[in-house]
């Protein structure tokens, strides 16, 4: 794992810069004062760190003392060419690889190594982030799904030891059943919650505050138990 990585104070965000092989992914981290652990989101389809709805959820998991990390998975040249392909939000093996690069650099990076990793993943980010727990068991300690396509991860969802809680919205039917069907191919402890009323991008009055509320429970339970992490 590459450890190259430029950190810059921006108010109470750092902008990161973590070297992935020939790439630098871009993100930021927040650390509350006290952090019992903390968060990196995965986003999903057509998605970056600035968005409001992962932002919204993450200022929600700050107040709850949870570090977070909002990290670009593809950089802007490969967004730029996602835009008009749609490929590389769907190649699963990539993102969940430059999601393990960034899990990597959170267990050796001084105000987050001794802090237990959780994943908050969006749609295709959900996927990624199923595969990247399966690769990281003893560092990964709870996994949050929104509106996500876990049947992404395919074969992995057996292997996955992290505590996973699936939300979808009640008028998401089809990815209703996509969770159903993975939800079945988890051994781990797991739960899935239907919110009613709710699209896929939870827009509806209170759909948001509920998902927020819920992985912020989920993660508080799950990552304030002290992890047995191996060395990487």
């Amino acid at each position: 794992m590459a450890m190259d990585s430029l950190v810059d104070w921006a108010g109470e965000e750092r902008l990161v810069r973590i070297r992935a092989g020939s790439v630098t992914l871009e993100g930021n981290l927040s650390l509350p004062q006290g952090a019992c652990g903390v968060v990196l989101f995965a986003h999903g389809s057509g998605s970056s760190r600035h968005s409001p709805r992962n932002r919204y959820v993450a200022q929600i998991l700050n107040q709850a003392k949870l570090a977070t990390l909002l990290v670009d998975l593809l950089t802007l040249d490969e967004e730029a060419i996602d835009l008009r392909t749609a490929h590389l939000r769907f190649d699963i093996n990539l993102l969940a690889g430059r999601l393990i690069t960034a899990t990597d650099w959170l267990t050796q990076y001084p105000d987050t190594r001794n802090l237990q990793v959780g994943y908050f993943g969006a749609s295709t980010g959900a996927g990624a982030a199923l595969v990247a727990a399966a690769e990281r068991p003893q560092v990964v300690g709870a996994v949050v799904s929104r509106g996500g396509r876990p049947d992404l991860a395919g074969s992995a969802l057996a292997r996955v030891q992290a505590p996973t809680l699936l939300i979808v919205g009640g008028n998401d039917f089809m990815v209703i059943e996509l969770n159903r069907e993975a939800l079945t191919q988890l051994r781990c402890d797991k739960r899935l919650v239907i919110i009613p009323g709710a699209t896929h991008l939870f827009e509806e009055p209170g759909a948001l505050n509920e998902v927020a509320r819920l992985a912020r429970e989920w993660f508080e339970h799950y990552l304030s138990q002290e992890p047995a992490r191996q060395s990487i």
